[in-house]
């Protein structure tokens, strides 16, 4: 993925006795492990895409230990912050960070066999190319019956829900117009196309949106 530079409305990891820490990475951890808690396999292979500071792969590692979870993330500094949140966790069951650029092609198969694959707050900072890349690649990492989950905010029908959703979609795509909200409708229609099946789409706090998403059991 090239490394899109973003608005400092979206820059938000500050650098914390040797780890990153992002306050919205804070506040959404707790919805989004509930969210996984009722909707995740029990066991299996986990797989982060884009994990950012490192608070989430360490919440998901506490909160679902059946889960051996594998972070990545394209940015070496982000890389060194996941391990430290991963060293401080003291937890058997959070892999390395592996390096990984999701919209590349091909890289599907190489992470082939995942239980589950969780995409936080990426899709809007990244093209639309990108993003239908980054979900065929998902889609081809999932084992048959394996979970897509994509948590972030969205367009819903082609609209802005919000004066705050509103100004960041607009200094988003000020920046980079390759960019901005995707439309929640778009992003099913990619992912039935990867031939994923949605199975819910929650509402989740500050406007924010996550699709579960399946691969069809062979």
């Amino acid at each position: 993925m090239p490394v899109r530079s973003v608005p400092g409305a979206a820059s938000v990891a500050e650098p914390q006795g040797g780890k990153l820490f992002a306050p919205s990475a804070a506040r959404n951890s707790g919805p989004i492990c509930d969210l996984l808690e009722q909707v995740a396999p029990p066991q299996g292979r986990a797989l982060e895409i884009a994990s950012g500071t490192g608070q989430h792969a360490a919440a998901y590692a506490a909160r679902l230990p059946g889960l051996m979870w594998q972070p990545t993330e394209v940015d070496a500094a982000r890389r060194a912050s996941i391990q430290a949140y991963a060293d401080e966790a003291g937890l058997a069951n959070i892999l390395p960070p592996a390096g990984l650029d999701a919209t590349a092609p091909g890289w599907g198969a190489g992470h082939a066999g995942q239980d589950l694959i969780v995409l936080v707050n990426l899709l809007h900072l990244i093209s639309e190319g990108e993003a239908r890349t980054l979900i065929q690649e998902a889609a081809a990492a999932l084992a048959p019956g394996g979970r897509f989950v994509i948590y972030g905010p969205f367009m819903r029908g082609g609209e802005l829900k919000s004066d705050g959703d509103r100004a960041f979609h607009a200094a988003l795509t000020a920046h980079d117009p390759e960019t901005g909200y995707k439309d929640d409708f778009d992003v099913i229609d990619w992912l039935h196309g990867a031939g994923l099946e949605l199975l819910q789409a929650v509402e989740m706090p500050a406007n924010n949106l996550a699709l579960v998403t399946e691969k069809p059991p062979a």
